[in-house]
């Protein structure tokens, strides 16, 4: 059974489409919002604690896998869901900037009737990119239904 770089095991006849790594520590394209995310990462690793949260888009489904270490060894929390195509109310992304040109950056969210919507900061992307990550989210969550 092949694995994903988040280190979840994969279905057999299940390939990665795509995934993605949502930045837990600065959520904006603002540098000075990066560089405080940086900072408390850099405090979070002096002490030992780490956390990643990806979305990985399989052929078949798609998965929300949540990781928390803490003191450098101690897996303390491992979170797997997966998105079902009755609890997703909408699927997009969208383009914001400061003052409607400085730092300019793509979001991509989702929304499920639990109200808990999820944004992720697509890095180095554009329009192209970011249409391209919710079509693939859509299309994985549509052939669960199916």
């Amino acid at each position: 059974m092949a694995q994903s770089k988040s280190g979840f095991t994969l279905a057999e006849g299940e390939q990665v489409v795509m995934e993605l790594e949502a930045e837990l520590y600065a959520v904006s394209a603002n540098p000075i919002a990066q560089t405080l995310g940086e900072i408390k990462k850099i405090i979070d690793l002096i002490l030992g604690n780490k956390k990643k949260s990806y979305i990985l888009i399989t052929n078949k489904r798609v998965v929300e896998i949540y990781d928390r270490i803490a003191c450098y060894v101690f897996k303390v929390e491992r979170r797997i869901c997966n998105i079902l195509p009755s609890s997703i109310l909408d699927v997009g992304y969208y383009r914001r900037a400061a003052f409607g040109f400085l730092c300019p950056a793509f979001y991509f969210f989702y929304n499920r009737h639990s109200n808990l919507g999820r944004v992720i900061l697509l890095k180095n992307a554009d329009e192209a990119e970011a249409a391209k990550i919710t079509n693939a989210f859509y299309t994985s969550v549509m052939a669960v239904k199916q």
